[in-house]
């Protein structure tokens, strides 16, 4: 039998290599998507999708947008990650009706929205665990669960920093079951006990209320921080964002397809 000449196996050991290299967020079988600090996204809750923006995830409305849509932009190379409310009632959604009235507390300050009792897992977990099936066969990669941090607001209950870490638990374990990344949303002061629950952290204004440094423990970790800030002009938040390896975005309250990155 003929030996292949010693350069055509350099070449072929060379392809193989770079075919099995890990890649910036690379995943074993079975593993899920891990984003790393300073990962670019674009963050679209509102509005006709724009899906020409040149960055690898995008962040959408898990209940607005099909599994053709999250397909699509697989196609084009992004990860995408599925925006739901798992600490607010909404009465706009599909399954509005299933939340009893016993677990609708006090408005959030968003139109049509209730913050919920977390202390009712009983309720919750079915609920919830639905929704994050809906991500799961749509295609998602991750969940970005909203509302995290109602222990610190008026609720209408009286919540507990306990309570919350048990929820906020309980919602990465549901994602994590079913094979998805999940983000913690604000909620800084719980980072330290929670970093380790969650795969990226998603957050609002921390540069307008001097607190991006607090989300050091997940870039220390190696996960991203998909920050945004709707106030401060990007030369007031940039530098900052660079040096703490924040993927921060200028982005309008109503969160449509405009945007200005660092």
């Amino acid at each position: 039998m003929r030996r292949p000449p010693l350069l055509v196996t350099l070449l072929a050991l060379l392809l193989t290599a770079c075919a099995t290299a890990p890649g910036p967020e690379a995943k074993t079988p079975g593993d899920r998507w891990r984003p790393r600090p300073g990962t670019a996204w674009q963050w679209q809750l509102s509005g006709r999708l724009d899906t020409s923006v040149d960055v690898p995830v995008y962040d959408i409305d898990g209940f607005d947008h099909s599994r053709d849509t999250v397909e699509r932009l697989h196609r084009d190379g992004r990860k995408v990650i599925c925006y739901l409310s798992t600490g607010a009632w909404e009465d706009f959604r599909p399954d509005a009706g299933d939340f009893p009235k016993s677990v609708i507390g006090r408005g959030n300050g968003w139109e049509g929205e209730r913050w919920l009792d977390i202390r009712r897992t009983d309720v919750l977990e079915p609920i919830m665990a639905e929704r994050i099936d809906m991500c799961r066969d749509k295609g998602f990669d991750a969940v970005e669960p909203d509302n995290m941090d109602g222990y610190r607001n008026r609720t209408g209950f009286p919540l507990t920093a306990g309570d919350q870490l048990r929820y906020n638990r309980l919602v990465a374990r549901l994602a994590h079951e079913r094979g998805l990344a999940v983000g913690l949303k604000n909620d800084l002061d719980q980072i330290p006990q929670l970093v380790d629950d969650f795969d990226f952290a998603v957050n609002e204004q921390c540069a307008q209320y001097g607190e991006c440094a607090r989300l050091t423990p997940f870039v220390e970790a190696g996960k991203a921080v998909f920050h945004a800030e709707y106030e401060l002009p990007t030369d007031r938040f940039c530098a900052e964002s660079r040096r703490l390896e924040l993927s921060s975005l200028l982005k309008k309250y109503e969160l449509d397809a405009w945007r200005r990155a660092c």
